[in-house]
C-alpha cells in the first residue's frame, strides 16, 4: 500500500469518527389535544432548563431550542392560527418548561423509540403549563447514539409545536410528522472533546499527501530532465536507431 494511499484511507476514518448513527426515531407517542388558541395571553415564556442536565447532554442543545423557537416565530408549518410570541426566561416560573434526559426509555419509562414529549396542563379548554422532556440520545443495541445538533433542533421544534396547540401530521415533510429522519450524524460532545485531536490527525494527514505530491513532482521534473539530456544527445539518437 502507497503511502498516499494510506493518507487518504486516514482522512475517511478520521471522518468516520466524527459521525454517529443515522437512524429514525418517534418524536412522542401520544396525541395532544388540537387546539387553535391555546393560550390566553402573550408572550409565552419559556424556560430552557440547562443546569439540572444530564450526563450526555451537550451546551450547543440551548441553541438548538432557541432556534426551534425562532422557527415557530417566523410562520413555522403554516398551520397555526395566530402568530406565536416567545420570552425567555431565567426562571422556571414559566409557561413551558423544556428539560432533558439522557434516555427516554431508560430514565422515564418510556415506550420504545421515543425522543420527546408535551405533557398539557389544560384549564378551561387552555393550556395553564406545558412540560417539555427531550432526550440526549439513545441506545442502537449496547452502543450509545449522542443526538447532533440538527436532529435536536427538529425535536424541540416538533415538541413546541404541540406546545402551541397542534397535532401530529400526515405529511413526512411536516414538522410535526411523528417520526423524524435524523439529518445529522455529527455528535457534539465527540466533536467538542476531541476536535483538537482531530484537527492534529487531519493536519498530519494533509502533511503526508502534500509531502507525497512535492515528491511526485521532483521526480516528474528529474524524469523530463533526464529525458532531455538522453534525446538531445546525437550519440544517444545513433544508438536508439
Amino acid at each position: 500500500m502507497s503511502r498516499t494511499n494510506l493518507a487518504i484511507k486516514v482522512l475517511i476514518v478520521i471522518i468516520l469518527l466524527a459521525l454517529a448513527f443515522e437512524g429514525m426515531r418517534h418524536t412522542d407517542n401520544n396525541e395532544p389535544v388540537i387546539l387553535s388558541q391555546p393560550w390566553d395571553h402573550r408572550p409565552i415564556t419559556v424556560y430552557i432548563d440547562d443546569t439540572d442536565v444530564p450526563e450526555h447532554y451537550s451546551p450547543t442543545y440551548k441553541e438548538d431550542v432557541l432556534n426551534a423557537i425562532k422557527y415557530w416565530e417566523n410562520g413555522g408549518n403554516g398551520q397555526l392560527g395566530f402568530q406565536p410570541e416567545f420570552q425567555v426566561l431565567d426562571t422556571d416560573n414559566a409557561d413551558i418548561l423544556i428539560m432533558w434526559v439522557d434516555n427516554l426509555e431508560k430514565d422515564a419509562g418510556s415506550a420504545d423509540g421515543i425522543a420527546g414529549f408535551t405533557r398539557p396542563y389544560i384549564v378551561n379548554g387552555q393550556f395553564e403549563r406545558v412540560d417539555i422532556v427531550l432526550e440526549a440520545g439513545n441506545y442502537e443495541g449496547y452502543a450509545w447514539r449522542q443526538y447532533g445538533d440538527s436532529s435536536m433542533e427538529d425535536i424541540a421544534a416538533h415538541e413546541i409545536g404541540h406546545a402551541l396547540g397542534l397535532g401530529h401530521s400526515n405529511d413526512r415533510n411536516d414538522i410535526m410528522y411523528p417520526k423524524y429522519d435524523r439529518r445529522d450524524n455529527l455528535n457534539p460532545l465527540l466533536f467538542n472533546s476531541t476536535r483538537y485531536v482531530l484537527l492534529a490527525l487531519l493536519i498530519v494527514a494533509a502533511l503526508i499527501v502534500s509531502y507525497h505530491g512535492t515528491g511526485w513532482l521532483r521526480y516528474k521534473k528529474q524524469r523530463k530532465k533526464l529525458e532531455d539530456e538522453v534525446f538531445s544527445n546525437p550519440e544517444g539518437e545513433k544508438k536508439n536507431e
